[in-house]
């Protein structure tokens, strides 16, 4: 967030300072809020286009893939959700010392 703060006007800047810290505190979840979309974002992007050059082999003249295209995209989409579960719960597992 400190990146973001540097781009701001003295004006901007000015008028951050006014905010009560209540206020201040909202508006840093919301920006948290902000940057967590952006990461989901970039994450989906990320799986669809990686499976989809693992999986779509043919030219989709119909709108439908073919019959093993589909699969493997459900496959694909589960076993990155899988790892990423995995991930996550192994970090939670370090973040409270387990």
């Amino acid at each position: 967030m400190d990146n973001a703060l540097g781009s701001l006007s003295p004006e901007s800047l000015q008028s951050l300072e006014k905010l009560s810290p209540r206020e201040k505190q909202e508006l840093g979840q919301m920006a948290m809020q902000e940057v967590q979309k952006v990461q989901i974002q970039q994450t989906i992007h990320s799986l669809t286009d990686m499976c989809f050059k693992k999986c779509i082999t043919s030219r989709i003249s119909s709108g439908k893939l073919d019959r093993s295209e589909e699969p493997c995209m459900q496959n694909c989409v589960d076993r990155y959700m899988d790892a990423n579960m995995t991930v996550i719960r192994h970090l939670e597992q370090l973040r409270q010392g387990s």
